[in-house]
């Protein structure tokens, strides 16, 4: 790809969802970083990993795979390659590593870590499991190896309310997204499904959790008409207010759907609507998204780092045991999410 290509792709991404103005000069830079980066993946037998949430000249430039959490995870498990470069947060790192226990997985983010998957530990875990010895325990992706461990089935904001119906137990317990489960307990409802859930209400996403439903109002006051898009991690009153709920993968699909230009508020990560904007410039996307400051630690500069010059912090090393058991409760999201195909 050359500069003039990527500032083509990028030149019409609003200032507030870019880290800094693609001009076509530093377009011109990233593109000899990422002919540097391809160049280093062939010969390394690396691939490149990267989630809709990262910088966009990620998505546009050296990734080979580019997805919400469910579709990352599933490539992890068919890739080939002998080292796996994870643009994203270090838990779906983890998840790559869990899925191919001999391969080398590295991190390029300079602060990978995750909110949500940092509000639960393995003490938590057990604490809870001694309280509901005959829940189900259900974990988001969005947690940490240790905490998939000790769990029974693992779910992301795609397959989470199929997978809720699908457990054949009423009594779960969800953690650690304590609006994504009041989420899915509506979800339920609205289906007549009626299920014991409890939650862990310590957890929720940043990003997410700061979405207003007067937000909302305001746009469909003076904007009428306007579709409301959201994340299943937002509030369940934003939820309420929204004219479509779905995961990152989901809310493309929905956009795609559109035959007819609109005005669009889209309750995620930046990462996201800057890619709605630049592949979808028939609509007007209207308010403001909201950016994640772990995924936005990835970056061109990093991906050159880890594959140049890694150091031991970079790499994930997970205990043989932690692998074992963290991949059974992965296994049973893919037995569950594969049962309605």
């Amino acid at each position: 790809m050359t500069g003039a290509e990527l500032y083509k792709k990028l030149a019409n991404t609003p200032l507030q969802m870019a880290m800094a103005p693609y001009t076509p000069e530093l377009c011109e830079e990233m593109a000899v970083k990422i002919t540097r980066i391809n160049q280093l993946k062939k010969e390394q037998n690396a691939v490149l990993l990267a989630h809709y949430y990262v910088p966009r000249e990620i998505v546009l430039g050296p990734a080979d795979f580019v997805g919400d959490s469910y579709k990352l995870s599933d490539d992890a498990s068919k890739t080939e390659a002998d080292t796996i470069v994870f643009a994203a947060v270090r838990f779906m790192a983890e998840t790559a590593k869990i899925l191919n226990p001999n391969k080398r997985v590295l991190v390029p983010g300079t602060d990978p870590s995750c909110s949500l998957a940092d509000s639960i530990t393995a003490k938590d875990v057990r604490e809870l499991k001694s309280q509901y010895p005959e829940h189900t325990f259900v974990c988001y992706i969005n947690t940490t190896a240790e905490v998939k461990a000790l769990c029974d089935v693992c779910v992301t904001s795609t397959n989470v309310v199929d997978i809720f119906e699908r457990i054949p137990n009423d009594k779960i317990v969800f953690l650690p997204d304590a609006l994504m489960g009041k989420n899915v307990i509506n979800a339920l409802k609205a289906k007549g499904i009626e299920k014991e859930v409890v939650l862990y209400e310590e957890g929720a996403c940043h990003v997410h959790e700061r979405f207003d439903y007067e937000f909302i109002d305001l746009f469909k006051k003076s904007l009428p008409g306007t579709q409301v898009l959201s994340h299943p991690e937002c509030t369940p009153e934003v939820v309420a207010q929204s004219d479509f709920v779905g995961s990152t993968s989901q809310i493309i699909n929905q956009v795609k759907s559109y035959d007819e230009a609109q005005n669009l508020l889209v309750l995620t990560e930046c990462g996201l609507v800057t890619g709605l904007v630049n592949d979808f410039p028939q609509h007007r996307f209207v308010g403001a998204c909201q950016m994640c400051q772990y995924m936005k630690s990835n970056s061109l500069d990093g991906i050159l780092r880890v594959l140049e010059n890694p150091t031991p912090a970079d790499e994930v090393i997970l205990d043989p045991q932690v692998m074992q058991d963290a991949r059974r409760c992965i296994d049973a999201m893919f037995k569950y999410a594969r049962q309605g195909k």
